[in-house]
């Protein structure tokens, strides 16, 4: 009697509870890892290549701990780029709100993976093998349940916690955390076409997820840490494959080495500013709002007259709404305003429309070489005689890039 009433309260290992904590967020962290290395890096994304044994520890470990289908997560995940923050997007903040993302992430997860449609159109490539048909694919629940009673049998009664964490921690980090707020709150590195931030720069709970802005902006890029700053525990692993060669790299995100001035634009000055976009759009709009700063500033003393008033509040909100590239994303009323600010301020107004201007050098499908080159050198003249101080400094930094 005495030892079953030990083994229900300690189960075969008879751990205090804060051994039992220590071991269910090691649990937790290779569930993570599994997550990032193999679902988003290697399968979503084909940034890395994994040696099978590695790839089914992962599809094994997956099956054990969170019941999710390989072709499902990848098809949702890439389903979810394709479409991201428009109508179709699965999972965005901006298209179902933050709070049904944040609290009900995992519930539109589910609904998404019914949808055949997905699954048949960004599914590919996905292991299919006997295992995946027949196991993993067909019997996702048994896997959990099996983790259920291990987590029982070794822990006793606290097995039921440390079950129902493992549970809902993906939920949680990924479909909460990493969906949600990573499209809500955050920094930007890159000005991508989305609202993706980085969560935090260091990527340690969820195996580098948190640094979401970065890999927006480079999808495929096995490595998603990108400033000097910023830490992806996640890469940290793939090195140790890497010389363990239980793992290569496929692809990584270009690094920006700016050249000195050269006298005038040229071919390889276009492809490093088409190749490092995101990178020279976050500064033009870094640039863009200090201006609208500074015309803050400079309109504060006038504030007491009504109209210097009106036109002060009316920037103050704008100036949050400068960042999007894409005007269809501001709400009408956003948009309205916005318009009458830049009808009041000729520098604004020049730089949104030259911002607009530039960012057609890598959105042109039909126009040749040598047409975007003649383009980019005649917005670096009209930059550099525009009379705007950060405007001029800008089209000169914009000589340095290079491929």
């Amino acid at each position: 009697m005495d030892y079953i009433l030990s083994f229900l309260s300690g189960g075969l290992l008879q751990f205090s509870w804060w051994q039992v904590a220590l071991v269910a967020l090691v649990l937790t962290h290779i569930t993570i890892v599994a997550v990032t290395l193999f679902l988003h890096r290697s399968q979503a994304h084909r940034g890395i290549d994994l040696h099978p044994a590695v790839m089914h520890f992962f599809r094994f470990w997956l099956w054990m701990t969170t019941g999710m289908v390989t072709k499902e997560w990848v098809a949702i995940h890439r389903k979810h780029h394709a479409k991201c923050e428009r109508e179709g997007d699965p999972h965005s903040p901006m298209v179902f709100g933050i709070n049904r993302v944040f609290f009900q992430g995992a519930e539109l997860y589910r609904r998404e993976s019914n949808n055949e449609e997905t699954l048949k159109r960004f599914g590919y490539g996905t292991p299919d093998d006997w295992m995946e048909k027949n196991i993993y694919s067909r019997h996702s629940v048994m896997g959990i349940l099996i983790m259920l009673a291990i987590d029982v049998a070794l822990f006793g009664f606290l097995g039921l916690t440390v079950w129902a964490i493992q549970m809902a921690w993906i939920p949680f980090w990924a479909a909460g955390v990493v969906n949600g707020l990573g499209h809500f709150w955050g920094y930007r590195n890159y000005a991508s076409p989305d609202t993706s931030t980085n969560v935090f720069p260091i990527g340690l709970i969820i195996g580098g997820e948190e640094l979401h802005n970065n890999h927006h902006a480079y999808g495929t890029s096995a490595k998603f840490s990108t400033k000097w700053y910023e830490f992806d525990i996640g890469w940290g692993y793939i090195q140790i494959l890497r010389v363990l060669g239980l793992a290569k790299v496929r692809r990584m995100a270009p690094k920006l080495k700016l050249k000195p001035v050269v006298p005038a634009v040229s071919e390889s000055t276009l492809e490093g500013i088409i190749l490092h976009r995101y990178e020279v759009l976050a500064r033009y709009t870094d640039m863009l709002k200090k201006t609208a700063s500074d015309e803050l500033t400079r309109l504060k003393p006038q504030r007491r007259i009504g109209s210097a008033d009106c036109h002060w509040s009316l920037l103050a909100r704008a100036k949050n709404w400068l960042h999007h590239t894409d005007e269809s994303r501001l709400e009408p009323e956003q948009k309205a305003d916005l318009d009458i600010v830049l009808a009041q301020n000729q520098s604004l107004s020049t730089l949104v429309q030259m911002r607009t201007e530039l960012t057609r050098l890598w959105e042109s499908s039909s126009a040749s070489s040598e047409q975007l080159l003649q383009d980019l050198q005649a917005w670096c003249h009209r930059a550099q005689q525009s009379g705007i101080e950060g405007l001029e400094q800008f089209a000169l930094r914009l000589r340095r890039y290079a491929a």
